[in-house]
């Protein structure tokens, strides 16, 4: 039987699609609720976009860039975007369901990939004593990594959620307007 990290691995991104359905349909935007959203929306994403710029999955333990300061920038980003969403919506129910979606997904799927890098990288557990898991450090960690690569983002492609901020925002900006 499958545990519940890699349940939660497999079903992330469709339960997010579920969830974004939910969230319009609670969303009580105002104008001024969009663009405080996007106050943490647009850090979101660059933190995302510039992690995935960084990142070489499985080929080796990635500790430059955003990974010197957070070993997690990709959901760090995405937990900014998702509290950024949040406020735009202007919901006590979409926040609480942000929450749970955290703790219930999010958090295992962290846990699980940690587990994973322990295992292939063995650099990691050094890494993981001076960067913390999601709350970045202050410094950046010593590190020798390339510099960023549009490449990686290209096919990463980080662009998707950019795309899907955009139309979310879209969305509640048109059910604003239709009120």
């Amino acid at each position: 039987m499958a545990s519940w990290s890699a349940i939660a691995r497999r079903i992330r991104v469709p339960l997010g699609f579920a969830f974004a359905t939910l969230f319009l349909w609670l969303a009580k935007p105002t104008l001024n609720s969009i663009l405080a959203g996007c106050v943490f929306v647009i850090p979101g994403l660059l933190i995302r976009g510039l992690a995935s710029g960084y990142v070489q999955k499985n080929e080796q333990l990635t500790t430059g860039g955003p990974y010197a300061y957070t070993r997690n920038p990709l959901y760090l980003g995405s937990l900014i975007l998702a509290a950024g969403f949040a406020l735009a919506s202007r919901s006590w129910w979409v926040a609480g369901g942000i929450i749970l979606f955290y703790f219930a997904i999010y958090l295992p799927v962290i846990c699980s990939e940690e587990v994973s890098l322990r295992a292939r990288f063995p650099q990691f557990e050094e890494y993981a004593r001076h960067v913390p898991r999601l709350w970045p450090r202050r410094s950046a960690f010593a590190s020798n990594s390339s510099p960023f690569s549009w490449d990686l983002y290209w096919k990463h492609r980080e662009y998707n959620a950019a795309l899907g901020s955009l139309a979310l925002m879209a969305a509640l900006a048109a059910k604003l307007w239709k009120r």
